[in-house]
């Protein structure tokens, strides 16, 4: 089996330490970072759509810097001024730190979880449990953070800050890929967006995750690669494996 060329749907990493340039180098392949999907802010006239007015909450629930940007930047645009007394509660040291980019950072109420788990942020939510919360996600936000602050009893309002949408593909821009590999269910629609006629035919198409699995079967698309598995914890680590057990890229 020959495999020359390799779409990896993620943005490029900034160094050169990435197991996939590993990957290229072992098996003398070409790896290409481009993702099928990208980030927008939703506009003015659809964030009211939605009926929430910010200054409602007491409390916001941050689980990505995306989100932090976001929500920022709507704030600024319908002119909100976040009072000192808000809380934030992140999932991670990491976006909570992220937030010192809008506000005096240690002059404000920060939690972040100590694991980077949404679970583990819980007792520091709980015990602030009289809060409004408002959870700040993107438009197709699928994760289980809702059931859990239902299942604890905490007052909350999911809003969306930003949406996902399809990263097209240009007319000029090639794409002769022998392997494509996915990390999001909205990578295969995008896929299915820019070429509706595909044929999948010898192309090798890996995923990440149980959900993005499902989406190539579900589009009648063949899955070769699925990560993590019993052998496999990484997507890198599939691929490698796939590789050897298919003498990939040998004479």
């Amino acid at each position: 089996m020959n495999i020359k060329k390799i779409l990896i749907s993620q943005p490029k990493p900034q160094t050169e330490k990435s197991p996939y340039y590993d990957l290229a180098s072992k098996y003398g392949t070409e790896v290409v970072f481009r993702p099928f999907i990208k980030v927008e802010g939703l506009s003015f006239k659809e964030f009211k759509a939605q009926k929430v007015e910010v200054l409602d909450y007491t409390a916001i629930i941050f689980t990505a810097r995306t989100a932090i940007d976001h929500f920022f930047r709507i704030c600024k645009e319908i002119r909100v001024t976040i009072p000192e007394t808000m809380k934030y509660f992140c999932v991670t040291e990491n976006v909570a730190v992220y937030l010192q980019k809008y506000i005096q950072y240690r002059k404000r109420k920060i939690f972040f979880s100590p694991t980077g788990k949404f679970a583990d942020l819980m007792p520091a939510i709980r015990k602030h449990n009289t809060e409004k919360y408002l959870l700040a996600v993107s438009d197709v936000n699928k994760d289980n953070n809702t059931a859990i602050l239902e299942e604890n009893g905490i007052e909350f309002t999911k809003a969306a800050f930003y949406k996902t949408v399809s990263n097209d593909f240009t007319p000029d821009e090639p794409f002769d890929y022998n392997m494509l590999v996915f990390f999001s269910p909205e990578g295969i629609n995008s896929l299915l967006k820019n070429f509706p006629d595909y044929q999948q035919g010898d192309t090798v198409i890996a995923t990440f995750g149980a959900s993005t699995a499902k989406a190539v079967t579900d589009a009648g698309l063949r899955l070769d690669i699925a990560a993590p598995n019993e052998k496999a914890s990484s997507m890198s680590a599939a691929i490698d494996m796939f590789f050897t057990e298919n003498k990939v890229n040998k004479k």
